[in-house]
């Protein structure tokens, strides 16, 4: 509107020249006649000016209704950056096992004692559900779970609460269908809490800091509840393409502690040989208030953790370790369990000092997925000993002092399919009379595999589910079948406080439980990832 009055104002001033020069040429246009142009022209110029004033501006409401919108949508995108700082994810599994073991044939540990007439009486029948049994030896026999159930749930989460400082942590309920408590002979404490079934409580699995890029160099501090479960080459098996943890899998022991770390691109001067390495230190055990020089220490972690080389599907690792102050047992959360180990093997006491170092590599050729691995240990006892007698636990045989040094090896392969949602895999691991392996977060449900003083034969295969596609990159859905059989060599895997003793001699010799010669178990697993 006001466009259009401005182009006759302009048009009606431009004709009163011209109507002007009309009339100074001597036209027929009188005075008269020009007079009374120039009026009516000054009419419609006043009302023009009518019309334009009442044209109004736009109301200063618009601007306001404006600002008030982007005010709107500034709190919007604050609250989106909140929400979206904080990645979630997680998986969840539903597991069955079938399980059956042969045990030898052995003679029940016995604790003497003197009952204050100068005799000793038996305290230890043939199990730990029945020990005021009478003493004799037990026969050999075979047992079995002919179906056992279990769900897990891990959630994971990470934030940033700076550029350079991150949150990551996972909480993890795992249980057995039908039950609230561990139905395993594994009592729950520090080193196997959320990696054995017991009930529905979501407990923390893995809680953790980063400081990254610290003074702008490749080198970060990181403090909490460690990622050391399911370390390589288990993600393999598993079906993870990705390392789930920091340490090899021979020692699969959830703890708290720090890490300093560096990372590299060029190793020794080759170039583009990317690796990075840590070292390590954590609290295996709490000793709690103590008086001084009479109670137990700390058991500390402390080691070095490598990756050599990091490229692709190629992958070299190197970790060593001590624990120093060993404890001869943890502290369980079940009173009455401690109660009984405090009974039966003379109170928690520091042992000596225990030397681990693994290694692994995995590579993949097209389809093929393959590692190797393998690893040592080393016993260093103070005057309590490592790997005792029974008798020597009661003053009837001396203490062993000696250092003991233990071997474990662990192959794999798996192929993947061409074209096909199918995979198949296979390991074989073996550990010597002595060896001892960190693995009380074992993922074996019943015995750990990589503990075992013998043999471990392992088949599986896998089925990826075509459910369409994924939905984030995390996203993934299979179904995994498997069967182990175990064949022991020596009684006492995974253990360091008594001496491994061989399966052709256990009939004479005193267990504290059934030593089982041979085991074998099929499971089959429903696994998403999100």
């Amino acid at each position: 509107m006001v466009k259009k009055i401005s182009t006759l104002a302009l048009a009606a001033l431009l004709a009163v020249p011209a109507l002007a020069s009309a009339g100074a040429g001597g036209s027929a246009a009188t005075t008269s006649d020009m007079q009374a142009q120039i009026d009516a022209l000054s009419k419609q110029i006043e009302q023009m000016k009518a019309d334009m004033a009442k044209v109004k501006p736009a109301p200063a409401v618009v601007a306001t209704d404006q600002s008030d919108r982007i005010s709107a949508l500034e709190d919007r995108a604050e609250k989106w950056d909140f929400a979206s700082r904080i990645q979630l994810g997680g998986d969840f599994r539903a597991r069955g096992d079938y399980y059956t073991a042969d045990t030898k044939a052995y003679m029940p540990m016995v604790v003497p004692f003197d009952n204050g007439t100068g005799t000793y009486n038996q305290l230890f029948g043939t199990s730990f559900n029945n020990p005021f049994a009478p003493y004799g030896p037990v026969p050999e026999s075979t047992v079995k779970n002919n179906s056992m159930f279990t769900n897990r749930l891990r959630l994971d989460m990470r934030a940033k609460a700076l550029e350079d400082v991150e949150f990551k942590g996972r909480l993890a309920m795992y249980k057995t269908w039908g039950h609230q408590d561990n139905p395993l002979d594994a009592p729950l404490w520090d080193g196997n809490a959320t990696r054995q079934p017991n009930d529905s409580i979501l407990r923390v699995d893995r809680a953790f800091v980063n400081w990254n890029n610290i003074g702008g160099a490749p080198v970060w501090f990181s403090i909490g509840r460690r990622p050391t479960t399911d370390g390589p080459p288990a993600q393999i098996r598993m079906n993870n393409d990705e390392r789930m943890a920091t340490p090899t899998a021979v020692m699969d022991y959830p703890f708290d502690g720090v890490s300093v770390g560096y990372a590299y691109n060029n190793l020794f001067g080759l170039q583009d040989a990317p690796g990075r390495v840590r070292f390590c230190w954590g609290r295996g055990f709490e000793a709690g208030l103590q008086e001084d020089n009479t109670g137990i220490n700390d058991t500390d972690f402390a080691g070095v953790s490598w990756d050599i080389y990091k490229k692709g599907a190629r992958f070299a690792y190197l970790q060593s370790f001590v624990a120093m102050d060993l404890m001869n047992f943890p502290s369980f959360s079940d009173p009455l369990v401690n109660d009984f180990y405090d009974w039966g093997m003379g109170g928690r006491k520091n042992i000596g000092n225990l030397y681990h170092t693994s290694g692994v590599y995995q590579d993949k050729i097209q389809n093929l997925n393959y590692f190797l691995g393998a690893a040592w240990s080393h016993t260093d006892p103070n005057d309590v000993g490592m790997f005792n007698t029974p008798a020597s636990l009661f003053g009837f045989e001396p203490r062993n002092t000696d250092t003991e040094d233990g071997y474990n090896a662990h192959v794999g392969v798996r192929y993947d399919i061409p074209t096909s949602p199918f995979k198949i895999g296979a390991e074989y691991n073996y550990g010597s009379k002595y060896w001892v392996a960190m693995t009380p977060g074992h993922d074996d449900l019943y015995a750990s595999k990589l503990a075992t003083r013998g043999n471990v034969y392992e088949v599986y295969g896998i089925y990826d589910i075509p459910g369409g596609e994924a939905v984030s990159k995390l996203g993934k859905a299979f179904i995994r079948l498997g069967y182990q059989h175990y064949d022991y060599n020596y009684t006492g895997s995974g253990d360091w406080n008594f001496a491994p003793v061989k399966m052709d001699d256990v009939a004479t010799s005193f267990q504290m439980t059934a030593p089982v010669e041979s085991a074998d178990q099929v499971y089959m697993t429903f696994e998403a990832a999100f």
